[in-house]
């Protein structure tokens, strides 16, 4: 069985201050998007990677690759106007069966345990959707008022969200719209039923400054 990465690295650095794309800042020297690449090589020798950036940031990403000696093969495809078209876009490059972890490039903490859950799920139920449960007290709020909610009904959301090849392409291509938050939401509007399997709490989706201090205390010089 084929397995393929879809990585999606189309941040930019805004929330963090800095000029410089998320995906491309260093911890210990090294591209934040390389040690996600690593993170599913450790996982699988055997895993095919498709990579998906935006069009202006490919030489640079390319100059990085050389400069850190970068040697993992992969297909290119371009980003598009919002994450959903990314996506579809980096689908496309991917043909015949398998299964597909569509995985956030700012993610490069996610552990060899939660792709071997993701991958177990979605070979015996179609799909695979990492969730964790949220440690602080959860309300809802609207019209000016809030309430408590019981929060052990909910779940905060990872990736890889974790597909058979076939069944989110279709989703993908069947949709009548773009403004889904995430690619189980585009599988669910085909009536698919979602899986929720255990992600790790430190995968997290490097997005603040403070987010690169917490990854740093991970990803230790080898």
């Amino acid at each position: 069985m084929k397995k393929f990465a879809l990585i999606v690295a189309g941040g930019s650095g805004n929330r963090m201050n800095n000029s410089l794309p998320k995906q491309f800042l260093e911890i210990n020297g090294k591209p934040v998007l390389m040690y996600t690449f690593e993170a599913f090589a450790q996982f699988s020798t055997d895993i095919n990677f498709v990579l998906v950036l935006p069009e202006n940031q490919v030489e640079y990403w390319k100059k990085l690759c050389v400069k850190h000696n970068f040697r993992y093969n992969y297909e290119l495809a371009f980003g598009g106007e919002n994450r959903f078209q990314s996506v579809k876009n980096g689908l496309d490059k991917i043909h015949g069966e398998g299964i597909v972890f569509i995985h956030d490039g700012v993610r490069p903490l996610v552990s060899t345990q939660t792709l071997k859950n993701c991958l177990i799920s979605a070979t015996k139920h179609g799909n695979a959707l990492p969730v964790i449960s949220p440690s602080e007290s959860v309300r809802y709020a609207a019209d000016g008022k809030n309430h408590a909610l019981d929060r052990s009904n909910y779940f905060l959301v990872q990736t890889p969200q974790t597909f058979q090849i076939k069944e989110i392409k279709n989703a993908y291509n069947s949709a009548q719209n773009e403004n889904f938050t995430d690619d189980a939401s585009v599988l669910e509007n085909t009536g698919k039923e979602i899986h929720l399997v255990e992600g790790n709490r430190e995968n997290i989706k490097i997005t603040w400054p403070q987010d690169l201090i917490v990854a740093k205390s991970f990803l230790l010089p080898q």
